[in-house]
């Protein structure tokens, strides 16, 4: 089996801002692209019902004539999209493992800005497990496994608390780079080179920008808002949209830090990168996790990336595909 200590980079990639740049190409995503497509399956579009009127897009991919072993459920990182290379690329490698895939955008990602009128901040976990609720019904999912990244690994992992209550399925979880303590990542990133807060605040901006045009009557915020900064921009997000007082109750309500994952009882497997320049690695020295829940620790790979070699290849795709098999029946 894979750990941790089997990613191996060439020295070239070893530093951690090359790294997350590369996870996050375009060369990572023409190669996703051309996986997916020549995995064989054909991928629909559902628009789930994310309860009190809010819906959510997601794509259910299944290789047409198979029975699959289970479903797969991805779930990206903040301003990613089920489009983003490491999604298509992680799917790629389930499909050829022999299960379903389904990825989720949350709201206001990829071209979803349309589906609602309210904006997305990270507290919106109800919406996520009724829509995934929704897809388990509609697609009568007996045998569910669920990655994330980032972002996408904090909602999985909280996912994977309401799971008995919601009634999903769940058998595993594994969440790569996972956003623990959200004030310190943005400490974190205000103490970064300056191209994270660059790229975040770019597609932020850019995604408000797109919301504010669609709903013009309902989003009346100004440029002058849109030129904060992150944590500028974060609490008035917070105070205006998400209903906190402080934007140190809003990165707490979202929060998996300390004993909060304590009542998960879905096995979990989490790798994390020693030299993420985005989520601090003490986050996870003071982490407590519950026995059915495994840490990785490699010594290089950035945020969210950990590639291989100058082409593009992946290592967490491969260790997110082995993880979520081996919780599922073999074919």
């Amino acid at each position: 089996m894979l750990t941790a200590s089997d990613y191996q980079p060439p020295r070239l990639l070893r530093n951690p801002h090359l790294q997350s740049v590369l996870g996050s190409s375009s060369l990572r995503r023409r190669r996703g692209l051309h996986a997916l497509a020549a995995s064989g399956a054909s991928t629909t579009e559902y628009i789930l019902d994310g309860g009190n009127g809010a819906r959510l897009q997601g794509w259910h991919s299944h290789v047409p004539g198979r029975e699959p072993r289970g479903t797969a459920l991805l779930l990206h990182g903040w301003e990613g999209s089920a489009e983003s290379g490491y999604m298509r690329l992680t799917a790629a490698r389930l499909l050829a493992d022999g299960l379903d895939v389904f990825r989720l955008n949350f709201r206001d990602h990829g071209d979803t800005h349309h589906l609602n009128e309210g904006l997305f901040h990270s507290n919106r976990l109800d919406e996520v497990v009724h829509a995934v609720a929704d897809m388990v019904r509609r697609l009568r999912v007996r045998d569910l496994v669920v990655a994330g990244y980032s972002l996408g690994g904090n909602h999985a992992l909280r996912l994977g608390l309401r799971a008995p209550v919601a009634g999903l399925p769940v058998r595993h979880i594994a969440a790569v780079c996972p956003l623990v303590d959200p004030a310190a990542t943005m400490t974190s990133m205000e103490h970064a080179p300056q191209i994270y807060d660059w790229y975040f605040r770019r597609k932020w901006r850019s995604s408000l920008l797109r919301k504010r045009a669609l709903f013009p009557e309902r989003h009346r915020y100004d440029d002058a808002t849109l030129a904060l900064d992150m944590r500028g921009l974060t609490a008035w997000l917070a105070e205006r949209y998400a209903g906190f007082e402080r934007v140190e109750d809003y990165f707490d309500s979202y929060s998996i830090a300390g004993e909060r994952l304590a009542g998960l009882d879905v096995p979990a497997s989490i790798l994390m990168a020693e030299d993420d320049p985005v989520i601090p690695i003490d986050d996870f020295r003071r982490w407590r996790l519950p026995a059915q829940a495994e840490l990785e620790v490699a010594r290089w790979g950035g945020h969210c990336a950990f590639v291989e070699n100058l082409s593009g290849d992946g290592f967490a795709e491969r260790w997110v595909a082995e993880r979520l098999g081996r919780a599922l029946p073999a074919r």
